[in-house]
C-alpha cells in the first residue's frame, strides 16, 4: 500500500498510464480504413478451430499457414476485433476476453514500435485455455522483460508488466530469429 505521500505521485503515473495505453488501443481512422474493414470482415468469418479432445494439458498450436493465423503491420483494429471474438468464443468473460486483448494489442503495438517488421498472430483454445502467440522479427534482449514492476517515474516498460499482470501465463522466447511471446488465459471451467 502506498503512503498518503505517494497517492498524489502514483495517481499522475497512472493517468499516464491510462493516457499511454488508450493512446495504443485507439487508432486513428485513415485511406486505408475500406481495406481494414474488408481484412476485419474476412478474418472474423474465419471459424475458430475445435476444441481439441480431452487430455491435453495445453492446446496444440497451429500450424503456420492455419485460418487462424493472422498477419499484422499496422493496423490492430482488426487484430483486436479477432482477438475478442475468440476470447468470448473461448469462454471468457467479458472483462477477461478485454484483458486479453488489451495484453495482445500492448505487445502488437510493441511490434509496430520496436521490431520495425510485419508481426504475426496465432490463436488456439481448448475446453481450459486460450492462447494467442504473437512472432515478429524483433528482439528483446531483458531476460526479465516485462516481470519486474517499473518505476513510477519510468517513461516505458509499462506494456508487458500490465501483459504480465492480466494475463495468467506469458511466455517469451527471443533469439536471432526474432521474438514469440504466448499470451495464455485460463477459460474457467
Amino acid at each position: 500500500m502506498p503512503s498518503i505521500r505517494a497517492v498524489p505521485a502514483l495517481a499522475a503515473s497512472l493517468l499516464r498510464i491510462f493516457r499511454a495505453g488508450v493512446s495504443c488501443l485507439l487508432m486513428a481512422r485513415d485511406a486505408e480504413t475500406a481495406q481494414r474493414d474488408t481484412a476485419e470482415e474476412e478474418a472474423l468469418a474465419r471459424p475458430p478451430l475445435p476444441r481439441p479432445a480431452a487430455g491435453r494439458t495445453e492446446p496444440s498450436a497451429p500450424a503456420a499457414n492455419d485460418p487462424m493465423s493472422y498477419p499484422y503491420t499496422t493496423d490492430l483494429a482488426a487484430i483486436r476485433a479477432i482477438v475478442q471474438r475468440y476470447a468470448i468464443k473461448a469462454g471468457l468473460s467479458e472483462a477477461r476476453a478485454i484483458d486479453l486483448v488489451l495484453a495482445v494489442s500492448e505487445v502488437a503495438a510493441n511490434t509496430v514500435r520496436h521490431a520495425k517488421s510485419p508481426g504475426h498472430l496465432q490463436i488456439w483454445y481448448d475446453a481450459r485455455q486460450i492462447i494467442c502467440q504473437i512472432h515478429d522479427e524483433g528482439i528483446i534482449t531483458d531476460p526479465l522483460a516485462g516481470r519486474r514492476r517499473p518505476s513510477l517515474e519510468a517513461r516505458g516498460g509499462h506494456g508487458l508488466w500490465i501483459v504480465n499482470e492480466v494475463c495468467d501465463q506469458v511466455d517469451i522466447v527471443s533469439d536471432e530469429t526474432g521474438t514469440t511471446i504466448r499470451l495464455h488465459m485460463d477459460v474457467p471451467g
